[in-house]
């Protein structure tokens, strides 16, 4: 079956004519936009005047010929989106982001918990003037309990939701993880259960409302951890790069650097044992069973570690691989945005900031068709449609 460009470029923008309203500041919310607005929705950002989403102020700013500044982790964020400009504390400009919002199919906010209610921009507001609406607000801790007027960041919802606890080596100080998992985490649950609330919406007429925390979406990811506490009332810990219930399943030091091994399971091991010239180790109670291997995991990795040390990362890269045995070395972001792979899966676009600026950006990572979604526009000045939006949508 042979399908035409249009049919396939209609793949990568299924969500055209979805309108969306995001009322986004730093990462959880825009993040969530921005996968919407990547696969064609029309993604409407409400920022204050002169201020903006605050993100828009972070390095690494790039400078344009004219001298103008643009972030470039807020362009990471925030393509495809069209910006405007409303003061939430004037009644003339709320009037007018109501007028939108009765246009619109979604809004997603992760202001702190009541502030919008307080504007007259919360979900029962909304609901009145469009009840078909999907308004999905994100916050660290949910809209309910104890915690829900309490402020939150990536680095506080990492500490209380006992990522931290299993981040790191054993017996030291608590790490955080180095990608703000709370917020892109809280990002990624908000944008599928929007696109479910939507299909439902469009079926029923009815909208939904969506409490979406950081919190939450963390608990969701730690499933085999807080299954692992169910199971057995033992708090899981920190094992560095180790694996609870798996070995060897982790990283290790080579000559000049380091690389990740998983033989995960009993044929993996066995074949690592003989490329190391180790088959005493199959038999070896200690290493008979993978439940084995990971209860003596600290006595298998220094008998590895003594040999791995003895050879640069391409040399056990090379040979490991020539087994079939899962291999990697740790690459640092530059190695890896420069790679071969990264480049034949297309996740690295050129892109122009709206200061002229030429810089680069990561692609959705979803291939469609053998295809990426294309970065059909740059982020957006602050305020650059605040007139055009107002026509398109509602006339005016």
């Amino acid at each position: 079956m042979t399908i035409s460009d249009a049919a396939r470029e209609a793949k990568r923008t299924m969500l055209v004519g979805l309108k969306v309203i995001e009322f986004g500041q730093i990462a959880a919310a825009p993040f969530a936009g921005s996968l919407l607005a990547d696969l064609g929705a029309d993604v409407v950002k409400v920022e204050r005047p002169g201020v903006g989403d605050g993100m828009r102020h972070w390095p690494p700013v790039s400078k344009g010929e004219s001298g103008e500044e643009y972030s470039e982790n807020f362009a990471s964020v925030n393509r495809n989106k069209r910006s405007v400009c409303a003061d939430l504390k004037d009644p003339s400009d709320i009037a007018r982001i109501k007028s939108l919002c009765e246009q619109a199919d979604v809004l997603i906010e992760n202001y702190r918990p009541g502030v919008l209610p307080r504007l007259g921009l919360g979900p029962e507001d909304i609901g009145v003037i469009n009840p078909r609406l999907v308004y999905c607000s994100i916050s660290g801790y949910g809209q309910v309990g104890p915690y829900s007027t309490k402020g939150a960041f990536d680095v506080t919802v990492q500490a209380m939701s006992g990522l931290m606890s299993v981040t790191g080596e054993e017996n030291e100080a608590p790490v955080k993880s180095g990608v703000p998992v709370g917020d892109f985490g809280a990002g990624l649950y908000a944008a599928y259960t929007i696109l479910a609330s939507v299909m439902h919406s469009r079926q029923t007429g009815e909208g939904a409302y969506l409490d979406c925390s950081m919190l939450g979406s963390m608990i969701g990811m730690s499933a085999l951890q807080t299954s692992e506490y169910f199971g057995t009332g033992i708090a899981p810990k920190a094992l560095g790069s180790a694996h609870p219930r798996n070995a060897p399943y982790q990283g290790f030091a080579a000559k000049d650097g380091y690389f990740a091994v998983a033989a995960g399971n009993d044929k993996l091991w066995a074949g690592l044992c003989k490329l190391l010239h180790l088959p005493e180790l199959i038999a070896d109670p200690r290493f008979a069973s993978q439940f084995q291997r990971a209860a003596n995991q600290k006595v298998l990795a220094d008998i590895l570690g003594a040999i791995f040390i003895k050879e640069p990362v391409d040399y056990w890269m090379s040979v490991i691989d020539e087994h079939g045995i899962p291999c990697a070395p740790v690459n640092d972001f530059p190695t890896i945005l420069n790679s071969e792979q990264i480049k034949e899966l297309g996740l690295v676009e050129p892109i122009k900031l709206p200061n002229g600026c030429e810089t680069r950006t990561t692609t959705f990572p979803v291939r469609i068709d053998g295809q990426v979604p294309k970065i059909r526009r740059s982020s957006p000045k602050l305020g650059e449609h605040t007139e055009e939006v107002l026509k398109d949508w509602v006339g005016g």
